[in-house]
């Protein structure tokens, strides 16, 4: 019999004798890799909440491991972020299987058989095709608006045929990324075995190797993208025995995301400028008027696509008019049939005469580039009919009109405009095509659980803390388990409550069900008691927001202060892309960064330069944003009460996750500063405070 996974993570085992005297084997993963091996075995579904500095990859991935060695089977593991990827691709795998093989060559006959295959498993989009590549540089003239994207087109040229894997991972910044729509691997448009790149295309050799791997690594968005067009019987990532979902507080997001709908007014117009622009009269029809033999049906094509920018501008406004109307208080659209649909009929005539050019076309390339763009014009039109008849059945539908993002790109009266609609519950959903089918769901994350079950409760409250997280996804009668961290936080962490701050929303009581906006007196109380809290750590903190409209005031009012101080600040969408202003805080000792939404998880900062973490607000969704107000409804509809089964839980687990940005190794220190007063005032407030660490003391101060 080959060893278990206690075993081969234990001190006498494989792993430490490859590792050295460094290693120390933690009674927490040794758990874990055996509940994870006997999930796998018994084609379980587990949740595991393992605290930061358990080891959470090799506990799962030995196991996973051992599955494709002994068995053959296949196993799937998903992230939400590129750098747990990353880390499992190019080190933690490589280092397993460096290990691993050799004690299953040593195993009995018909044990532990054959080599570990493992994969990264992208999106076809991410990769460069050749042949498109070649095409798109033979036309560039014709195709390309611009000076600017033509010379991001020389900079991809030169990246492809010298890169190794092909992959948007590796390709240079470029002026114009809307290039890369037209040299990028795409389905509609492949020629499979007729194309003359076919053994050199960097897509379909990763397809091979994906066929080939026993152990693949892709993110949250790919493997929910797969099991939805699995419920439509197709998908493209092979038959698997194990998922593992690691970061899994993110999974319900992902997954309503993916079983939903969205439509841009930028994504519509990207296509019809591809297809044409009048301006520059440059655009891919304007090539094919160049080898099509009748001209005539070319220019219905074109003046097709200026019909179709016209209906997207009489579509797009209409949806603006509406979201700012009386009738609409949040975007929320609770009727079918609220704006006309010019867009629908006019991007299906745009296909059909797009098809008719295909089936008139000789060029094989060109019968491939307009299939794909026939199939981009019924998608929008499908899509922007499902929305406006609200077809899909148990959703919520909505409009967002947003200030232009880094890209610049605008819309309507200068915003961009885009339709959403996702399901009010996934866990129905997730039921039926993930934990109902004949394989094994690990699911594992720092934060799954809504409190810390103490060493002296009975094991079944375990259980009940994972309530809220097993009743969103739908994964009744799962196993769970949580363990705590092997970090010593009582020692490690000092938590203060700061009971001068005013209540959030002023005088009035906000609650967690609302109530009106900060005030300028809290935003200055709030700028000042951060300005507090840095200087007594002497920098080196992130402040979490929970709106970024609060902490763009509160940063405007607190900045000149700090940086007089000698504490530089870099504020989240105002000081860079996220990636560069927190390598300019790991830089900086005495750096303070204002973050919101994504800062409060999957932020890796170890050491001195992070040692303070200034929690602004207890983090409620805000109670009108149209998924969550569609939640409360479904929940008071059956007699619930929204307050304590959603919106509390979802608070405390990203709570949570904001309170696990200070310390990521044994050997960091710090504070926690909780400038809300609610922990402390109110009933539900003792429910964070129940979510910390188990022997973590919490002091107050300023009052």
């Amino acid at each position: 019999m080959p060893p278990g996974p206690a075993a081969i993570l234990g001190l006498d085992g494989p792993i430490a004798r490859a590792l050295g005297p460094e290693y120390e084997p933690r009674d927490q993963q040794l758990r874990m890799a055996e509940r994870v091996a006997g999930a796998m075995e018994r084609k379980e579904t587990l949740l595991v909440e393992a605290g930061t500095g358990v080891g959470k990859s090799f506990a799962y991935l030995v196991p996973a491991i051992q599955r494709c060695l002994g068995r053959g089977e296949t196993v799937v593991v998903a992230t939400n972020t590129i750098a747990l990827q990353e880390q499992l691709i190019e080190r933690d795998i490589p280092l397993l299987r460096a290990t691993l093989e050799p004690v299953a060559e040593g195993g009995e006959p018909g044990e532990w058989a054959g080599d570990l295959l493992a994969c990264l498993v992208k999106g076809r989009g991410n990769y460069v095709s050749i042949r498109r590549l070649k095409l798109a540089s033979a036309r560039q003239d014709k195709l390309l608006t611009d000076a600017a994207a033509r010379r991001s087109l020389h900079i991809i040229e030169e990246w492809a045929y010298d890169t190794a894997d092909g992959t948007l991972s590796t390709l240079p910044t470029v002026e114009r990324m809307g290039v890369w729509d037209k040299v990028q691997s795409d389905s509609t448009n492949c020629m499979g075995r007729k194309c003359p790149h076919y053994e050199q295309c960097f897509y379909q050799s990763a397809r091979r190797a994906m066929e080939k791997s026993h152990l693949l690594i892709c993110n949250h968005a790919l493997f929910f993208s797969d099991l939805a067009l699995r419920a439509k019987g197709v998908g493209f990532l092979p038959q698997y025995h194990h998922v593992i979902l690691d970061e899994a507080h993110c999974v319900e997001d992902v997954a309503a995301e993916h079983f939903g709908l969205s439509l841009s007014e930028g994504r519509v117009n990207h296509l019809l400028a591809t297809l044409y622009q009048a301006r520059t009269q440059r655009g891919y029809l304007a090539n094919l008027m160049n080898l099509h033999g009748d001209t005539e049906s070319v220019e219905r094509a074109i003046a097709l696509v200026r019909r179709c920018e016209q209906a997207s501008r009489d579509y797009f406004e209409a949806l603006l008019n509406l979201e700012r109307s009386s009738g609409v208080r949040n975007g929320r659209v609770r009727e079918a049939r609220a704006v006309p649909n010019p867009l629908t009929p006019a991007m299906n005539d745009l296909g059909m005469r797009l098809r008719s050019l295909r089936e008139d076309t000789k060029n094989e390339a060109d019968r491939f580039e307009l299939a794909a763009y026939i199939e981009r014009a019924v998608s929008i039109a499908d899509v922007a009919e499902a929305w406006v008849e609200q077809t899909a059945e148990q959703c919520v539908y909505w409009i967002e009109a947003r200030e232009p993002g880094e890209d610049g790109a605008r819309g309507y009266q200068g915003l961009r405009v885009s339709i959403a609609a996702s399901p009010v519950d996934v866990a129905p959903l997730l039921d039926k095509y993930l934990f109902s089918r004949e394989h094994s769901v690990i699911l594992t994350s720092a934060t799954l659980a809504t409190r810390t079950v103490r060493t002296d409760e009975p094991t079944e409250h375990a259980e009940t803390a994972f309530a809220h997280t097993i009743g969103r996804l739908g994964c009744e009668g799962a196993h769970t388990l949580q363990l705590g961290s092997p970090f010593e936080y009582a020692r490690q962490v000092e938590v203060f409550v700061d009971r001068s701050m005013p209540s959030p929303s002023g005088s009035r009581s906000p609650g967690p069900r609302g109530g009106a906006a900060p005030t300028p007196s809290y935003e200055q109380a709030l700028a000042e008691r951060i300005l507090h809290h840095a200087r007594a750590t002497e920098g080196g903190a992130f402040v979490l927001f929970t709106s970024f409209a609060t902490l763009n005031k509160v940063a405007g009012l607190a900045r000149p202060d700090l940086e007089f101080d000698g504490y530089p600040l870099f504020c989240q969408g105002q000081d860079g892309p996220r990636s560069e202003i927190l390598r300019q805080f790991r830089d900086h000792d005495r750096a303070v960064l204002f973050g919101a939404a994504s800062f409060w998880q999957g932020v890796d900062v170890r050491g001195r330069a992070l040692r303070n973490v200034i929690i602004t607000r207890l983090p409620f969704e805000p109670p009108d944003r149209p998924l969550t107000e569609a939640r409360t409804e479904r929940i008071q509809e059956r007699g619930g009460d929204p307050f304590k089964e959603d919106s509390l839980p979802r608070a405390v687990i990203r709570f949570k996750q904001g309170f696990g940005r200070l310390i990521r190794s044994s050997q960091d220190t710090g504070r926690v500063v909780i400038l809300d007063p609610r922990v402390l005032t109110t009933g539900y407030g003792r429910s964070f405070l129940n979510a910390l660490p188990e022997g973590v003391r919490v002091e107050t101060t300023g009052g």
